[in-house]
């Protein structure tokens, strides 16, 4: 089971150039981290509803990810 949980409203997303390029969003459920994947390849050509889209995830994860690393307890510096 992964640790991250992917935004599901980006599944239909795929490259305007046809080449069947996904993008995914997702946030680190045990630490926060935001993870951008761009599956299949290096980059992707997004239409602008997609590009809309992707924004509108990254901005949902980092969101998530600020809640999930509210509630933790702070760090404690450590004896070196």
């Amino acid at each position: 089971m992964s640790a991250f949980a992917s935004d599901p409203s980006l599944d239909d997303v795929r490259d305007a150039a046809g080449h069947g390029t996904e993008v995914d969003v997702a946030v680190h459920l045990h630490d926060g981290v935001v993870r951008l994947s761009l599956l299949w390849t290096q980059e992707i050509l997004l239409r602008a509803d997609d590009a809309d889209q992707v924004a509108q995830a990254l901005q949902r994860a980092a969101e998530e990810a600020r809640r999930i690393t509210a509630s933790r307890p702070p760090a404690r510096p450590t004896d070196a």
